[in-house]
């Protein structure tokens, strides 16, 4: 605990901007925290403060019930541990991996650790490292607690425009875990009669719940008493009655807020006298007080300790003990058809939308099976002149929209390119994506690239430096719903739109739900009727195109030059309305994300638990010369 003003300056002062923009995807999404033991706090905490923030509905789980409890894809699934090493979050993550949710992010303290490799191996994971600088904790959690809740709290702060209450709330905290805060003499003052007592029943508001089970959760692995937690309502329904029977082996400890105060002390004026009371004041908004109830519990925790003899520290750890903590987690419950390949089962997962047991169960298992058989078949039947790529998503990952594509990815397309298949990009982007793939391709081969800008709007060789049209006037047919953007309140405040001749970006410049956004432009996009526009949208942004205006026209432009030979359609967003969706309609066509509903094309499959850029190497990888032409190598994508 004398680590803890370190620790604390650290979560101040540490560059969180990975946090936030993983913040920034969860946001749109329900969240379910997963973690054990010390972790197992970090979670409710990561859960009150997304609830707070986003009013997302937020669950905790530990790893087991994680693994047993499957739910849908669209749910953000964080995995919390200051070591990366233990077997039950190293069972959770590979299970969530393979379960392949809308997005996996992991917290850990710990360099080199087995989570960390694990997630490597998925890049699709968001892997968040933060090595607290005071090393590794005892056997209770306490600066690796303290440094990821801090760290959480500030990145919800931050991102959802209140960093000036994040500057009181760390002065507030500052200040109680300094060694001479008068606010922690106090409530250590306050507590030393509850110890006389083995049972501690302890009360507490709705910012106070994340001190409460800390406090249940050390008691309890450090063997330092007994602990009832209840909020101050549901201590009134039943559980007050503990009193009337124990009494005299009890005392209550109540975290007491500005917003909770008068419930808190109406509720514990009503017990009896001769029970040793503590009530501990939490200063600040919501925010500051669920920091200071985790400041409390842990200081708690020391003091409760001292009295009774203990070192929650170093409370010797038994051999059974280290035998249960080894145990092996059991296996998920999933109802899998062993005779299929585990690559064939994700595929059939990811086109049906629905439970691969729950297929089985109502006979349609074969029937997904026999097309998926038939879209492979005539896939790997076909000889194709090129590839035609999607950007995002697919050669970069969305996060790294800002660098060129990986060496993995420009190593591919250099080896297609130098055998002879012609290259087509079909993005929604601009002239940035033409400069970005200059860098990883000899300008030998720029020729034999063609790049579709916009979403098909301009199309040009990768040589052509005049292109795109950097112009900022729409033409006509897209004039009018400029403006009807531009005249809604809540897009010109919360998005930043870019207008282009035949494309208008809208891109959210704050941690709002692109849900809602979509919403709006479709209200405006009925109401003018405008027929002869489409409408599209990506992880990130909403384009409205022109008439004529297609990713398609990048195919097309390619088929001049290839004459009938088919071509290859790989992209991310093939389910409507995804950006790819015209694009993998046609019967070559492979996702490397998702797919959309057509059982006959743009199937994904990628080996479970992988997305992205490292999909579309192993596809373009398996691609092999056939003279002059390319096919799949045999029993490819199996």
């Amino acid at each position: 605990m004398a680590k803890f003003p370190e620790t604390f300056a650290w979560a101040t002062q540490t560059d969180i901007r990975p946090i936030r923009t993983v913040i920034q995807s969860a946001s749109q999404l329900p969240l379910r925290a997963i973690g054990s033991g010390g972790s197992l706090t970090t979670a409710h905490a990561l859960c009150y403060f997304h609830q707070l923030y986003t009013r997302q509905i937020a669950a905790v789980a530990t790893p087991i019930e994680a693994i047993c409890d499957p739910l849908n894809s669209g749910v953000s699934h964080w995995l919390l541990s200051a070591g990366g090493n233990n077997v039950d979050v190293l069972a959770a993550a590979r299970i969530l991996i393979r379960r392949e949710p809308c997005q996996i992010a992991v917290l850990c303290g710990r360099v080199e650790s087995r989570l960390e490799m694990l997630c490597r191996a998925h890049p699709f994971a968001d892997f968040l490292l933060f090595p607290t600088p005071t090393g590794k904790d005892g056997f209770l959690a306490t600066n690796s607690l303290l440094g990821f809740t801090a760290l959480i709290a500030r990145a919800y702060m931050e991102e959802f425009d209140s960093k000036e209450q994040w500057k009181v709330t760390a002065g507030l905290v500052r200040t109680t875990v300094s060694p001479l805060s008068r606010i922690s003499e106090e409530w250590q003052r306050q507590t030393i009669p509850l110890w006389k007592r083995p049972t501690t029943l302890v009360l507490y508001g709705p910012s106070t719940r994340i001190g409460a089970i800390d406090l249940e959760s050390k008691f309890t692995e450090a063997a330092i008493g007994n602990i009832q937690i209840a909020d101050y309502r549901n201590f009134a329904h039943g559980r007050h009655h503990w009193l009337a029977k124990c009494g005299q082996f009890s005392a209550v400890m109540a975290f007491v807020t500005d917003a909770d105060r008068p419930l808190a002390e109406r509720t514990l004026d009503l017990i009896p006298a001769e029970i040793p009371q503590a009530r501990l004041t939490l200063p600040g908004n919501s925010s500051a007080s669920a920091l200071l109830s985790l400041v409390a519990a842990l200081k708690i925790c020391g003091w409760a300790g001292k009295s009774r003899g203990i070192d929650p520290g170093r409370p010797g750890v038994p051999e059974f003990g280290r035998k249960l903590y080894r145990l092996a987690l059991p296996s998920a419950q999933e109802s899998l058809e062993k005779r299929l390949p585990a690559r064939d089962l994700a595929a059939i997962s990811r086109k049906s939308g629905m439970p691969l047991d729950r297929l089985r169960d109502t006979g349609e298992l074969v029937h997904w099976k026999t097309c998926l058989d038939t879209f492979r078949t005539r896939l790997l039947n076909r000889r194709f002149a090129g590839v035609v790529l999607d950007y995002d998503g697919t050669l970069i990952e969305a996060r790294d929209r800002l660098r060129p594509p990986k060496y993995e990815v420009g190593k591919e397309l250099v080896r297609l390119l130098e055998e002879g298949a012609w290259i087509g990009i079909a993005t929604g982007r601009g002239a940035s994506v033409r400069r970005d793939l200059q860098t990883c391709l000899p300008c030998s081969l720029w020729k034999r690239v063609i790049v579709g800008y916009y979403n098909g709007a301009e199309i040009a060789e990768l040589c052509d430096d005049d292109v795109p049209d950097s112009g900022e006037t729409p033409c006509d047919s897209l004039t009018s719903i400029a403006a009807a953007f531009r005249s809604t309140p809540e897009l010109s405040r919360w998005v930043k739109q870019t207008d282009r001749r035949f494309q208008i970006t809208l891109e959210p410049t704050h941690t709002r739900s692109l849900n809602r956004f979509w919403e709006i432009v479709l209200q405006i996009f009925m109401a003018i009727e405008a027929s002869d526009l489409r409408v599209f949208r990506s992880s990130h942004s909403i384009d409205v195109v022109a008439g004529g205006v297609s990713k398609t026209n990048v195919l097309n432009k390619l088929r001049g030059k290839v004459g009938s030979t088919p071509l290859l359609a790989i992209g991310d967003q093939g389910r409507w309305p995804g950006n790819d969706f015209e694009l993998l309609r046609g019967p070559y066509s492979l996702s490397v994300n998702e797919c959309s509903t057509d059982p006959e094309t743009c199937w994904n499959l990628a080996q479970p638990g992988q997305r992205g850029p490292i999909v579309a190497v192993d596809y373009i990888s398996r691609l092999k010369s056939a003279n002059g032409d390319f096919c799949f190598e045999a029993r490819a994508l199996q």
